[in-house]
């Protein structure tokens, strides 16, 4: 009956998570870039990014927080990692064909790079100290000014080849009344409490709370699950978690990607993968070692193989692109989803 309770306990925070990310937070931030002026891959590569992965990110702090459950905010953000270089850019391919610009791909893929190498090397001794936190979040502002300026070192443009103009076919809602009167219950209570989209500085700051809640829901859930289960609480968040609070960046990049921005909508998926690392993890080590002084412990039994096999999917998605000379679609998008799935099928052998 718990296990139960549990599950519909992150189902329904996985769905508020996703309507909130999509509906308010991002549209919110969204209008914060354009007051900004931001071009469409900054944007892309930081707010999009920070939007969307507000829920690893709270998790990751919760999480830390709870003592003996550290792993799972480590384990969801790695997990996030290899579901948003597979599915989120393989998602994106599937949905419209179209020839992205290289420069700022090699821009992310080299930061990432960087992140899951430091990574590697802060986990070797089993903790990360206070060097090493303040590492991973002086990195993310080197990476923000990086996006900056990477236009006067490799000029490009915003304008995407779109190579197929064949529309997207809008899934037939066949939801039964129940689910259907759910649905409309949840649209017209976030409805009532967010204010109109003009005041987007205040749904920014209720967007926050609200994550902040349901990714503490999400922790709960996710910890009385792995002691019910018998599982290791990383593997939790290797997979469920990780796959739960990715739906804000597979949903806002599938939304860019039929809008023939391929180009952001994979800048979004690296953008989000080197927040969560760089600050997702960066971040509430440096809180944690500033409060009590102390190294943090990692535990590295199932993370050091997901992170290997991190650095090899964004090595191969970028071999991907190279033979494809920078062009997405069907083919590349069904080769990515594929590596997840088999990776899945991995991560849960090694939780039996």
């Amino acid at each position: 009956m718990i296990l139960i309770l549990c599950s519909l306990a992150l189902l329904i925070s996985f769905y508020l998570l996703a309507v909130i990310c999509d509906r308010y937070f991002v549209d919110s931030l969204d209008k914060i870039a354009k007051k900004l002026k931001m071009n469409s891959d900054m944007a892309g590569a930081t707010f999009m990014a920070i939007g969307s992965s507000a829920p690893e990110l709270f998790v990751a702090i919760i999480a830390l927080f709870k003592p003996g459950n550290e792993a799972i905010g480590a384990g969801t953000i790695v997990g996030s990692a290899l579901f948003n270089v597979l599915v989120i850019i393989g998602a994106s391919a599937m949905v419209k064909k179209a020839v992205i610009s290289w420069q700022p791909v090699i821009r992310d893929v080299a930061f990432y790079s960087a992140s899951i190498v430091w990574l590697l090397i802060s986990f070797s001794d089993g903790s990360v100290d206070l060097i090493e936190s303040i590492v991973f979040v002086s990195l993310y502002v080197v990476y923000v000014f990086a996006v900056l300026y990477w236009r006067k070192i490799l000029p490009y443009s915003d304008n995407v080849k779109i190579e197929s103009e064949e529309k997207a076919v809008e899934p037939t809602n066949k939801k039964n009344g129940l689910l259907k009167k759910i649905k409309i219950g949840i649209d017209k209570f976030l409805d009532f409490i967010f204010p109109k989209a003009e005041k987007y500085w205040l749904v920014f700051l209720i967007s926050i709370s609200m994550i902040a809640g349901l990714s503490y829901v999400l922790v709960e859930s996710a910890v009385a699950m792995a002691e019910i289960l018998k599982i290791p609480s990383v593997i939790i968040g290797l997979t469920i978690l990780a796959i739960g609070t990715s739906i804000p960046d597979l949903i806002s990049s599938v939304v860019v990607a039929k809008q023939g921005r391929g180009g952001m909508a994979i800048s979004n998926a690296l953008g989000s993968n080197i927040f969560d690392i760089f600050i997702g993890l960066g971040l509430p080590w440096l809180i944690f070692i500033l409060i009590y002084g102390n190294n943090v412990p990692v535990v590295t039994e199932n993370l050091n193989s997901s992170i290997i096999l991190l650095f090899a999917t964004v090595l191969a998605t970028l071999f991907l692109l190279i033979i494809r000379r920078f062009k997405i679609g069907k083919n590349s998008g069904l080769i990515l989803i594929s590596l997840y799935a088999a990776y899945l099928a991995w991560a849960i052998f090694q939780a039996l």
